[in-house]
């Protein structure tokens, strides 16, 4: 089973609205797809429970030692903070990382010692997993994209989409939806960021 890790150590970077977006996406193009929701506040746990029965199905795991029963795909939605011997064990799990990263100099600053511990994981170096970066409530063209953008040529990592800050994402949430759960009139704009993300989720 191909497991997506999203992950940054900082809180408040975005990593539960990636997920479930994530989780939602794969699962209206017809993969069969299981969130694990490892965060101490179970946000994406929340929001599963609250997804409505005609959407298409997503199964929520307990535990990492649950296995799912007919998924294709794991989400994981990691907490704050991981490190040392936790993410070394989620690393060892995922074949994608997908690092959101916010706008600003201390988000910046802290993701940068993860991505370094992430892009020397032999794994990693050896091609066995994909790291990509989204920055999240930002939009291309913005001094916080170039910023993200400057930061990140020391690294060689794609930036898989500039995500802006909307209310779109939040009232999705509030109805247990993800983004590719709602008609195309509603969510015309953000579905055009996702683009490039989608493509390279699709990669073998």
């Amino acid at each position: 089973m191909k497991a997506i890790l999203i992950a940054n150590p900082k809180g408040g970077s975005g990593k539960t609205t990636l997920s479930v977006n994530i989780t939602g996406y794969l699962a209206n193009r017809g993969q069969r797809v299981a969130l694990l929701d490892l965060d101490r506040q179970q946000s994406a746990a929340r929001w599963l429970a609250m997804r409505p029965g005609y959407l298409p199905a997503i199964e929520l795991l307990a535990s990492k030692k649950d296995e799912a029963r007919r998924a294709d795909i794991l989400v994981i939605d990691s907490p704050a903070g991981l490190h040392g011997k936790n993410l070394d064990h989620a690393i060892k799990l995922a074949s994608i990382i997908i690092v959101p990263i916010a706008p600003s100099l201390f988000d910046l600053q802290a993701s940068r010692d993860f991505l370094q511990t992430l892009t020397l994981e032999s794994k990693v170096r050896n091609g066995f997993c994909r790291i990509g970066v989204v920055g999240m409530r930002m939009e291309m063209r913005t001094k916080a994209a170039f910023a993200l953008e400057h930061f990140l040529a020391t690294f060689d990592l794609p930036i898989l989409a500039y995500l802006r800050e909307t209310q779109v994402y939040v009232n999705a949430a509030f109805e247990g939806k993800s983004l590719f759960d709602l008609p195309p009139y509603l969510a015309g704009r953000e579905l055009e960021q996702w683009a490039f993300l989608q493509g390279w989720l699709e990669q073998e």
